[in-house]
């Protein structure tokens, strides 16, 4: 599967994640999100988002999982819960948000 952006083929698997992380752009997370159904980003998508990228590019390609992801975004928002998380993304934070940020596809099970 691809996706055009602005002129530019961009290559995904056949599950819809990025085959180059480097061809990542806002705008390209913007298009990954209409296909996933969700509309619009709002700050709290791009919090989800940057955090993920940040653990993945700064942390030794870490995924976190909802658990992390939740607690992480507890601190930054202050009380949060795994309602709020998928709220955002209904098909799991870590994998749907995961996709729309660009990262290779989790291998690892569950959420918890």
């Amino acid at each position: 599967m691809a996706i055009e952006i602005n002129g530019k083929t961009i290559e995904t698997t056949a599950t819809g994640y990025l085959v180059n992380t480097e061809d990542w752009t806002k705008e390209l997370a913007q298009e990954l999100a209409k296909i996933e159904g969700i509309d619009a980003l709002t700050q709290k998508h791009w919090d989800i988002i940057d955090y993920l990228r940040e653990e993945y590019f700064n942390n030794a390609q870490n995924q976190p999982n909802e658990r992390t992801i939740l607690k992480a975004m507890s601190d930054k928002w202050g009380k949060a819960t795994s309602k709020d998380t998928y709220d955002l993304f209904p098909q799991m934070p870590s994998k749907q948000g995961g996709k729309i940020a660009g990262l290779p596809e989790s291998r690892r099970k569950g959420g918890y």
